[in-house]
């Protein structure tokens, strides 16, 4: 064998045995498992179902008729180290079973010291030891059950159980890749106030800002979060002093002293994991409603989109930051966390069976390159809801190769109506440009009464196939294309078909013309299903 062939060929070997990773696209990431791009279609379990397997085990047809690909479970600590350095691997090893009989992976998420904020999931030796490990307090004095991120004996504990994990997923896992990716932790944030009142959080609290905050704000001044960054220069955009001095004496400057303490938390568990095992790893993030405080109404000091950036200057070895979306306006979202240093992926979009979760993957996999998307109580999604996220994820399935070829690269886009925090619906139509045409979307279905039509159930993505050839799939939203360079200034519908995508091949279904695309005028993806079509261009004067 010539000996470039067999450098190439170990190169491919290495490259097929390598665990999950990220690598650049565009402006984006993209997962890479078994040495290919990976398009996760995904959905969360409920907090306890995965402790429970013989109750579990029957859902896993009922994945497979979701098309999905990839289950988001729990792996908790109190049952993986029941008793201190003693580890019982019954419930991963039984769940990693489970999912490889059905042909699926798995994300898992370390309910370690947090779960929503509290430390519901430590184990009874943690929990019962509040001298060895401490937990946060109120103004008052009194405690609360919440595990103190400024505790070394906290964060050593946490950490080993979280590295015994990872060392345990490399032995039995790390040739197989059933895991692609791991959380460390959940929803971190203290609660009720915006940061403890601990004697050891006071000390720190009148302590010095770290360089490391203070270099990342001056290098990142330009793109920081305008909350952030609006805060940061009100108090004279200081690079040196205590926590006061530089962010202010108020709770929003309170937040940002809780969110690098739970940052550097996060950041000494996730490296010793990806010291026995080198997976990706991120965390969630419980959103803030607009106007809120924090710790009265939501988890104080995690990483919501105004704190992103120490997030990113705490824990530089997290991965990624993901948004737990429960919250109506989802694009308006997903504009905070889809930034070049974070790729997006979605581990909780609301509750499964939701009528609005497949319009969402849309929008989440078309204009925002996310890798993933995730409802949440997955097991329980029943119904309607059901039915349009099992077609959404079929169609998604079927168009895998093609959204994953198309990420970053500014020939794929997606539509779904603006909806406002309050849940105010725009359907306005939108634009965008790909290549030589300018797309519009409209999603008031024309054929269907316009009274009833819950259009924020509407929604599709685009992908340009070649210089005149487009792809659109989704449901409710009708197209018109429009020329924008040199040429004859209108565009005709030279053909469409609709079909589907069988092993990575197109098989044309019916070839739509007369009424079905109005004598010419428009492309019709109908409300009420969801599919695909593919559209051929001209131009003409």
């Amino acid at each position: 064998m010539q000996p470039v062939r067999l450098s190439l060929l170990l190169s491919v070997l290495c490259l097929a045995a390598a665990p999950p990773h990220l690598v650049p696209q565009g402006n984006t990431k993209q997962l890479i498992v078994d040495g290919k791009p990976f398009l996760i279609l995904g959905g969360e379990l409920g907090n306890s179902t995965a402790s429970d397997l013989d109750a579990l085990k029957p859902h896993w047809d009922d994945f497979r008729r979701l098309h999905m690909n990839t289950i988001v479970a729990p792996v908790s600590w109190e049952l993986i180290e029941p008793a201190e350095g003693r580890f019982d691997w019954g419930s991963v090893d039984g769940l990693l079973g489970q999912a490889r009989a059905a042909g699926d992976r798995l994300v898992l998420l370390w309910f370690g010291s947090w779960k929503n904020s509290m430390s519901a999931y430590a184990p009874g030796w943690v929990k019962r030891d509040q001298a060895r490990f401490p937990r946060t307090q109120k103004a008052d004095g009194t405690g609360s059950e919440i595990l103190s991120p400024l505790v070394p004996a906290n964060v050593a504990a946490d950490a080993r159980a979280f590295a015994a994990l990872m060392a345990h997923l490399k032995a039995v896992d790390g040739d197989r890749h059933t895991v692609i990716l791991v959380q460390v932790e959940n929803e971190m944030g203290m609660l009720p106030t915006a940061r403890d009142r601990s004697p050891a959080a006071d000390a720190a609290f009148a302590g010095s800002v770290p360089h490391a905050l203070t270099d990342w704000l001056v290098h990142h001044r330009a793109t920081l979060a305008p909350e952030l960054k609006a805060l940061w220069e009100a108090n004279d955009a200081r690079t040196s002093g205590d926590w006061r001095g530089v962010f202010g004496a108020g709770p929003a400057g309170e937040e940002i002293f809780s969110a690098w303490c739970f940052a550097r938390y996060a950041e000494a568990v996730a490296s010793a994991g990806k010291a026995a095992y080198d997976l990706p790893i991120y965390v969630n993030v419980a959103l803030n409603r607009p106007g809120s405080s924090p710790g009265s109404n939501y988890p104080s000091g995690g990483p919501v989109p105004h704190l992103i950036d120490v997030w990113k200057a705490g824990a530089p070895a997290i991965d990624l930051i993901a948004p737990d979306i429960y919250f109506p306006n989802f694009g308006e979202i997903l504009d905070r966390y889809a930034r070049p240093d974070n790729a997006l992926f979605i581990p909780e979009a609301n509750q499964a069976g939701r009528a609005e979760s497949p319009s969402e993957a849309m929008l989440a996999f078309g204009r925002y390159g996310a890798f993933g998307f995730s409802p949440f109580s997955i097991e329980n999604a029943k119904g309607p809801g059901a039915e349009a996220l099992r077609q959404a994820y079929d169609l998604l399935d079927q168009l895998a190769p093609l959204i994953l070829a198309a990420r970053g690269t500014g020939r794929m886009t997606g539509f779904r109506p603006k909806v406002s925090f309050d849940g105010a619906v725009d359907d306005a139509p939108q634009s965008a440009t790909l290549g030589d045409y300018r797309i519009t979307a409209s999603f008031l279905d024309t054929w269907a009464p316009k009274e009833g039509q819950k259009t924020d159930t509407h929604g599709a993505l685009v992908i340009q196939l070649g210089p005149d050839e487009y792809l659109v799939a989704g449901s409710g939203v009708t197209f018109t294309f429009a020329p924008v360079t040199p040429g004859p200034p209108q565009a005709g519908l030279e053909r469409v078909e609709e079909g589907r995508y069988v092993d990575g091949q197109w098989q044309r279904g019916r070839v739509l013309n007369g009424d079905q695309t109005h004598q010419g005028r428009f492309v019709r993806l109908p409300s009420g299903s969801w599919g695909i079509q593919r559209v051929r261009l001209y131009r003409y004067r």
